[in-house]
C-alpha cells in the first residue's frame, strides 16, 4: 500500500478558528504542521499544550513563511491581514486554506483569485457550511418549496471577557455582518440558484469601546432576480439580546423549512463557538390545504443529532483541502461563490455608509 503524502502546511492564525484547523492538520495523515505562526506565543504555546506536542513556533509571518518553505498556508487571521498574506503564501508556491471573508474589498478577493489561477495553486476558503451534513440537506430541502423564497437568517452573540476583547478586536478590522454574513448569504445564493441585484444596509455603533466608524451591529438585505428576498442580522458584545439570536428559516409558495436548534439557540449560548453549527432538527411545514381550509400535512421534523460538531466540521474542510490539492480539483465554482458573497456583504456595508441601496446589475 502507498503512503499518504504529506504535504507540509504553515499555520497562521491560533485562535478560536485557528486552533480548530490545526487540530485538523494534526490529526490528518495528509498533513504536517511546518510550524504555528502568531501575533504572540500564548495562543500557539495554548493549542501545542493541547495537542501534547511542540512544532516550530513564529511572531512574523514572514519569517515563517521564508524558514519552514511550506507546501501550504492556513491562514485565520483578521481579515485586513487577508490580501497581503494570501499573496505571499502564493508567491512563495504554496497553496493557500484562507478563512472567510476572502479579502476587505471585492477588488482584492478578484485579485487573489487571478494570482491562484495564474500560478497554478490551491486557493480554498472557509465556508464551513458547505461542508456540513445538516446544511447541506437544508439546501436541498429548501430546493422543494418553489419560488419565491424568503430567507431569515441571524447570528448575534452576547459576549463578555476575552470573548469581548476578540469581537472589539475584530470589529475595528470589519463589521459582523460583513464577518459572518458571508456564510448565509453564500447559503442564499444556494438556495436560490439566482442573482442578487438589490442590497441595502443598516447598521449601529453601541458602544464607545470601539473606534469612531466602527460598528457591532449589522443588518442586511438582499434581492435576487427571481424575486427571492433575504435578510441576515449579526451583532455582537455584552448588549445583544438572546433572545430569538439564532433564526435560520426558510419560506417558500408550498411551505417552510426551520433549523430547530433548542439546546444551541438556547439563552446562555450565543457566545459559545460550538453552538454556531448545531441545528439538532429540521422542521418541515407544509402549505397545502384541503377543502375546508385545514392543513393537509403535518409538520416534518428531520433529526440532526447525528452531526458533527465544531472541530469535526473543521476536519472536513481540512479533508477537502487536501483532496483539492492532491486530486487537483477545480476550485473555481467555489471561489466564484466566495466572491459573490462578499460583494453581497460588502454592498451591504457600503449601503449603511452611504445611506443609499446598492444595486448589483
Amino acid at each position: 500500500m502507498s503512503k499518504v503524502r504529506k504535504h507540509r502546511v504553515l499555520c497562521v492564525g491560533a485562535g478560536n478558528t485557528g486552533r480548530s484547523h490545526i487540530l485538523a492538520y494534526h490529526r490528518l495523515d495528509g498533513f504536517e504542521i511546518a510550524g504555528i505562526c502568531t501575533r504572540s506565543s500564548v495562543s500557539r504555546n495554548k493549542v501545542m499544550e493541547e495537542l501534547g506536542t511542540t512544532y516550530p513556533g513564529f511572531d512574523s509571518y514572514e519569517k515563517g513563511l521564508m524558514e519552514t518553505k511550506p507546501d501550504a498556508v492556513c491562514i485565520t487571521t483578521y481579515p485586513d491581514t487577508h490580501y497581503d498574506y494570501t499573496k505571499l503564501a502564493l508567491e512563495a508556491g504554496c497553496h493557500v486554506f484562507l478563512e472567510k471573508p476572502i479579502a476587505e474589498t471585492i477588488d482584492e478577493a478578484e485579485a487573489l483569485v487571478a494570482l491562484a489561477k495564474k500560478l497554478n495553486r490551491k486557493l480554498v476558503v472557509g465556508y464551513v457550511l458547505r461542508h456540513h451534513p445538516s446544511w447541506i440537506q437544508f439546501v436541498d430541502k429548501v430546493h422543494t418549496l418553489g419560488k419565491p423564497l424568503v430567507m431569515r437568517m441571524n447570528l448575534n452573540q452576547q459576549s463578555s471577557g476575552a470573548q469581548w476583547e476578540t469581537h472589539k478586536s475584530l470589529a475595528s478590522s470589519i463589521s459582523p455582518v460583513v464577518d459572518c454574513g458571508v456564510h448565509y448569504v453564500d447559503v442564499m445564493c444556494q438556495m436560490t440558484r439566482s442573482r442578487p441585484v438589490r442590497v441595502s444596509g443598516i447598521g449601529a455603533r453601541l458602544t464607545d469601546e470601539l473606534p469612531e466608524g466602527k460598528i457591532n451591529y449589522g443588518h442586511l438585505q438582499v434581492t435576487f432576480e427571481d424575486g427571492s428576498v433575504g435578510w441576515y442580522e449579526a451583532g455582537w458584545g455584552p448588549m445583544m439580546s438572546e433572545n430569538a439570536f439564532f433564526i435560520k428559516d426558510v419560506i417558500g409558495p408550498k411551505g417552510c423549512i426551520s433549523i430547530v436548534a433548542e439546546k444551541s439557540g438556547a439563552q446562555g449560548q450565543s457566545s459559545k463557538i460550538e453552538a454556531h453549527s448545531g441545528t439538532e432538527r429540521l422542521q418541515i411545514h407544509h402549505s397545502e390545504l384541503d377543502p375546508e381550509g385545514n392543513s393537509v400535512r403535518e409538520d416534518e421534523f428531520i433529526s440532526m443529532e447525528s452531526e458533527p460538531d465544531h472541530d469535526a466540521l473543521f476536519h472536513r474542510e481540512q479533508e477537502y483541502f487536501f483532496k483539492a490539492i492532491d486530486e487537483d480539483l477545480d476550485v473555481s465554482e467555489l471561489l466564484e461563490a466566495a466572491c459573490s458573497a462578499s460583494r453581497i456583504v460588502l454592498a451591504a456595508d457600503e449601503s449603511f455608509r452611504t445611506g443609499k441601496t446598492i444595486e448589483m446589475i
